[in-house]
C-alpha cells in the first residue's frame, strides 16, 4: 500500500515487518536494524546474497556511538560536513549489531538520510533501520513509490510516499584502514567533495566475493534490456540497424529512424539533474519492449564519475551478462 501515513510504517516496523522508506538517494527496503527475523525478510524479498552488507540509517549524528566504536577523526569530520546527507561511513561496529547486517564483518555501514519523511520516521522509533534499495537484487534502483510498488506490489504492507528522490543515485561510501580513508562506492557526494574535507582518499570500489560495503559488485543497477555504454551514440546506432533501440543521452536529442525511445537526462548539461533523472529514465526505457538500450558516457568528473560507474555496472552483452564497454 502506498501511503504518507508514518504511523502505519511505525506499526509495521514494530511488528517486524518491512516497509519502503523514501530517502534523498533512492527508496529503501527498511527493517529494524536490531531484529534478525526482520532483517532476514529483506534478504529473502530482494533475493540479496547474505555476503552483501546493509546500511544502518540513523536520525542524527548523536546516534552514531550507539552503533559504532573507535571512530576515526576524519570520519567525524565527514559526518559533521555531510550529515544529514548522501554519505555512508563504514566503521567498527558495536557488538550488538547483528552479523546479518554486516555480512559477518566487524564493521558497520551507517548514514543519516537527508529526507524529511525519513528523518521524521527515524526520530519516532527507538531503533535504527537497515534500508538497502527497495528493488530485487541487481535491478534498477527505485526513485519513486511507484517504482517500489511495481517491483513488490502487495508484498510490502507499507510503501511510504515521499515523492521523487532529490539526488537519485545512492550514497557515497567511505571506510577506513586505520586513519587512511577508502572510497568503497562512488555516489551522490563526489570524490572531490570528500577530498576537500579530509584530503586524499584511496579507491577500492569493486569486490565480487566479500564486499566491505554495499554497491561494490561489478554487476548491479541493471535494466532487463541489453544495455551498452558508449562514447559516441551516432557511431553506435548503425551497429543495431533494424532493432528496437532506445537511447539514454546526457544533453543531445537523437532522431534517426532506428531510435524507438529516447531519454535526455539534462538538456542544460547539469550533472546533478542527470543523476536525479537517471534511474527513472532507465525504468521508462526498460518498459518500452526494446531490444537494445544505448547509454552515453558522461564527462568523467564530479558526479559524472558516479553516473559512469552506475552505467558500467548496468551494461550487459548477452545472456551470460558479460560486461561491455564500446568506444
Amino acid at each position: 500500500m502506498i501511503t504518507k501515513n508514518i504511523q502505519l510504517a511505525i506499526e509495521a516496523l514494530q511488528n517486524n515487518q518491512l516497509i519502503a522508506l523514501p530517502t534523498e538517494t533512492v527508496y529503501g527496503l527498511a527493517a529494524n536494524a536490531y531484529e534478525e527475523s526482520a532483517i532476514k525478510k529483506i534478504f529473502e524479498l530482494k533475493k540479496r546474497p547474505l555476503y552483501n552488507p546493509l546500511i544502518v540509517h540513523l536520525h542524527s549524528q548523536n546516534q552514531l556511538e550507539q552503533v559504532a566504536k573507535d571512530i576515526p577523526e576524519k570520519a567525524l569530520m565527514l559526518a559533521e560536513k555531510f550529515w544529514p546527507g548522501s554519505l555512508t561511513l563504514v566503521l567498527k561496529k558495536k557488538p550488538h549489531i547483528p552479523d546479518l547486517v554486516t555480512a559477518g564483518k566487524d564493521t558497520v555501514a551507517v548514514r543519516v538520510p537527508q529526507h524529511l519523511m525519513a528523518l521524521a520516521l527515524l526520530e519516532l522509533l527507538d531503533f535504527p533501520l537497515v534500508a538497502p534499495s527497495a528493488n530485487p537484487f541487481g535491478s534498477i534502483s527505485p526513485t519513486s513509490a511507484a517504482h517500489v510498488y511495481g517491483y513488490f506490489k502487495e508484498d510490502l504492507p507499507v510503501i511510504l510516499d515521499g515523492g521523487d528522490c532529490s539526488n537519485g543515485v545512492e550514497s557515497t561510501i567511505v571506510g577506513f584502514n586505520g586513519d587512511t580513508p577508502i572510497l568503497y562506492r562512488h555516489g551522490a557526494v563526489s570524490v572531490e567533495e570528500i577530498e576537500d574535507c579530509i584530503g586524499p582518499i584511496e579507491l577500492i570500489t569493486h569486490n565480487d566475493t566479500s564486499p566491505d560495503a554495499p554497491g561494490m559488485l561489478s554487476r548491479h543497477y541493471a535494466p532487463k534490456t541489453e544495455t551498452h555504454l558508449v562514447e559516441n551514440i551516432n557511431e553506435t546506432l548503425g551497429q543495431f540497424s533494424g532493432k528496437r533501440v532506445g537511447v539514454l543521452s546526457f544533453t543531445e536529442l537523437f532522431n534517426p529512424q532506428d531510435v524507438v525511445a529516447q531519454e535526455i537526462l539534462s538538456p542544460k548539461g547539469d550533472l546533478k539533474e542527470a543523476a536525479r533523472n537517471l534511474y527513472a529514465a532507465l525504468h521508462r526505457l526498460d518498459a518500452q519492449n526494446l531490444e537494445i538500450i544505448i547509454a552515453e558516457k558522461f564527462p568523467n568528473k564530479g558526479l559524472g564519475i558516479t553516473l559512469n560507474d552506475r552505467l558500467q555496472r548496468a551494461v550487459k552483452k548477452n545472456i551470460n551478462e558479460k560486461m561491455v564497454f564500446t568506444k
